[in-house]
Order: C-alpha cells, then sequence, then structure tokens
C-alpha cells in the first residue's frame, strides 16, 4: 500500500471512529488538536530523534574507539555502539513506523498528543541512562521501560482492533524488547554475549525480508505504471516463498546456533534466493528516480549480508565486514529509505527525491560500504573506517535538517 492510499485509509478510519465517540478534541485525522504537529503522529518525533542520534552517535563512537575514552554508562565504548545502534536508533525508527501504521490497520486513533510525549521521554531517558548512569541495573531499568510500554501499546491496538494479521509484528515488538533485556544481561554476564543483539537483528532481518519484500515490487510497479512500462515486476509466487521460509530458518539458527556449519549454509542460501527475489522486480528501470532506486539498494545489502554472515563462518570472512552489511547496509539503507518516502507521503507532500535526499543515498551507501570494507583495508582501516562512519553518519544529519521543517511543521493541505 502506497503512503497516500495509507493516509486515506487513516482519514477514513479515524473518522469513523470519532463519530462514534463524539471526540471534539482531535481532528479528522485523529490527531490531538492544540498540539505542536511534531506530536501529532508517531513517525514525525522518532524519526527525527533516530537521525540526530545516529547522526551524533557514530562520531562519538569513533571519537571514543581512537583516543580510548568511554562514557560513564554501563556499557563499554564497543558494546555501547553496538546497542545505542540497535536498541536507539533502530527502535527509534520501528517506533515511528508502527505507531503511524496501527491506525490503518486497526481504524483506531493514532497515539498523539501527550501519551506520545511521554512515550518519547522514555526513549530519550533509555538514552541517557546507557551513556550516564554507572550502575547497570538501574540503567537497565530505565532502559527497558520503552519497548515495554511501546510492545503494551502495540498488542493493546492489535487486540482491541482485532487485527490478528498483524500479530506477528506485535510478537517482532516483544522479542525486540527481550532482546534489549537479554543485551544489558550480558553485559551483567548474565548471559551469554551477543545473544540479545542477534535476537534484534535476527528479527529485523526477518521483518525486512517480508515488509520488504511488500513494499518494494510494490511501489516499484507503482512507479512503472505512471513511466507506462509493460515489464512490471514478478508477482508473489513459490520462489518469495522459500526465500522467506528459507530465511526464518537461517535467522532463528543463526540467533540460537550462529556457530553451526548448518547455519551458514542457510544464511548463504537465503541470501542467494533474496537476491534472486530482488532481481524480479525490475529495479534497474528506476534508476531515474532515486526514491524507488534506493529501495532496491537496501534490499541488495539484505541479501549480500546474509550470504556475508554465512561465509563468515565457512570462509573466514571478518564477522565485522558481515554484521556492518547487515547493520549499516541493509538497515541503514533501508530505514532511511521508508523515512524519506513515509515523512514524504504522511505530510501530504510529493514522493520524489530532491538533490538533498539523493544525496542521503549517496552517503548511506558508500558509507555502508567503506564500513564493510574496513576490514579488508589492511594499514588503510583506520583512513577507511573514519571515511565509512563520516559519510554514513552524514546521511542522517542531512535527514534532520531537511526533514526538520517536514517533521515539525503543519501537513500540507490542512
Amino acid at each position: 500500500m502506497s503512503a497516500e492510499a495509507a493516509s486515506a485509509g487513516i482519514d477514513r478510519s479515524v473518522l469513523r471512529t470519532l463519530r462514534k465517540a463524539g471526540d471534539t478534541s482531535r481532528d479528522g485525522r485523529g490527531r490531538v488538536t492544540g498540539m505542536p504537529p511534531i506530536l501529532q503522529y508517531g513517525f514525525r518525533p522518532f524519526f527525527f530523534l533516530a537521525a540526530l542520534h545516529a547522526g551524533v552517535a557514530i562520531p562519538a563512537w569513533l571519537s571514543m574507539y581512537f583516543t580510548g575514552q568511554a562514557l560513564p554508562g554501563p556499557f563499554p565504548g564497543l558494546y555501547w555502539h553496538a546497542h545505542e545502534m540497535v536498541f536507539g536508533y533502530l527502535q527509534a525508527v520501528v517506533a515511528g513506523f508502527v505507531l503511524t501504521a496501527i491506525p490503518n490497520w486497526t481504524g483506531r486513533l493514532p497515539l498523539s498528543g501527550w501519551p506520545l510525549a511521554a512515550l518519547v521521554l522514555l526513549w530519550t531517558a533509555g538514552r541517557v541512562a546507557c551513556a550516564g548512569l554507572p550502575d547497570p541495573l538501574v540503567a537497565m531499568a530505565v532502559d527497558v521501560t520503552f519497548p515495554a510500554v511501546l510492545a503494551f501499546a502495540v498488542w493493546r491496538e492489535v487486540l482491541a482492533g482485532r487485527n490478528w494479521k498483524n500479530a506477528p509484528v506485535a510478537v517482532m515488538i516483544s522479542l525486540f524488547g527481550m532482546a534489549n533485556v537479554l543485551d544489558h544481561a550480558a553485559n551483567l554476564d548474565l548471559v551469554t554475549p551477543g545473544v540479545g543483539l542477534r535476537l534484534a537483528l535476527g528479527s529485523i532481518a526477518m521483518l525486512l525480508a517480508l515488509i520488504g519484500g511488500r513494499i518494494v515490487p510494490s511501489f516499484t510497479r507503482n512507479w512503472l505504471v505512471k513511466q507506462r512500462c509493460t515489464k512490471l515486476p514478478a508477482s508473489f509466487g513459490l520462489l518469495d516463498k522459500v526465500a522467506l521460509g528459507t530465511t526464518a530458518a537461517a535467522s532463528t539458527a543463526w540467533v540460537a546456533v550462529p556457530d553451526e556449519t548448518f547455519t551458514a549454509f542457510a544464511l548463504i542460501l537465503a541470501g542467494i534466493l533474496l537476491g534472486a527475489r530482488l532481481v524480479r522486480w525490475r529495479g534497474h528501470r528506476t534508476a531515474v528516480e532515486p526514491i524507488v532506486l534506493v529501495l532496491h539498494v537496501g534490499y541488495g545489502w539484505l541479501a549480500v549480508a546474509l550470504a556475508l554472515l554465512g561465509l563468515a563462518s565457512v570462509e573466514g570472512i571478518p564477522e565485522s565486514a558481515a554484521l556492518h552489511a547487515l547493520t549499516a547496509g541493509a538497515i541503514g539503507t533501508m530505514t532511511l529509505a521508508v523515512m524519506t518516502r513515509a515523512s514524504l507521503g504522511h505530510t501530504g507532500r510529493e514522493i520524489a527525491a530532491d538533490r538533498t535526499i539523493a544525496a542521503m543515498y549517496i552517503t548511506v551507501t558508500a558509507g555502508a560500504a567503506l564500513r564493510v570494507a574496513a576490514p579488508f583495508a589492511g594499514d588503510g582501516y583506520a583512513p577507511v573506517l573514519i571515511a565509512g562512519g563520516a559519510l554514513w553518519s552524514t546521511a542522517f544529519m542531512l535527514f534532520a535538517i531537511r526533514y526538520a521543517p517536514i517533521l515539525w511543521g503543519r501537513r500540507r493541505g490542512v
């Protein structure tokens, strides 16, 4: 479903809900009146904060890496970096996406106004705790509150709206919260190190394979039809089912038994099958429209990342290269693609990339490529690492600057 169609669906559903409830404190789109636009839909504050966090946290980590300094929080430098990219940046993007999608799924009112502000404060408190509270138990208690409340809010809406087909998304949100707890527990030497991060990344990899497999061919088809192209993306079929099933099995095995030979070959096969899906979606025909092409680039990163994770076990490829193909490459590119597109569509703007948006796509892709290449650079590791981090974080700072008037301003046509 396109952003325009989703917005129309939200309009109709919330209007029906408002009429039944007689709620005069909200407008026709379910937004609490009298509140600033930034607090009227979940994507607005969380996309903005996610971009700022990504733009600042990477330079902070590089500074810690090269100076040997650390923050006063409970995590050592490397673990803070990994935790904040997954449970800081990525979790904010997921929150913004799901809180905006729920009204369209369920026909219920969006989280808006003071409840949304409270959720934003919980996320912010988690970032402060992980950076500045030296007591690991206190930091854990503060940080895990946000995913717990977010999971409760998502389950409440799914159950109240009887929207069972999207229950798997609520399950994923819950798993993400559990992964956060496990990552803190690993820092306390209570569980095996890395299991929490693998659970979070495995869940997101599956979500990207599933949701990306819907939106990439759908948005591509819509754009190609407008260009009057007759060769369109292939419809969902047997290959897609096998690819998703293999990805689910490989992701689960990677979380549970990452060092097994079976896991390595399952990951490689999943990467090959996802790549085969991608080829059938006609991405090469979208080169003149970056906001569509970037979706194909992001899905391509996912295929490469899974294959590299498998090869890291059987061919000696540096694991850090494979992990950053998944995080900086697949997750970074796909989340930026969704953030740029959804923010335009849900604020009544034309869904097209201007030069600044195109620059974001170029810098995030180049930054990810350099970060993956860094372990192979030998004596050039440090400059390649710095260049990759600088380019990648620049993409998100550009988003924060370019989209600030959009996310903080009123919807067009209102």
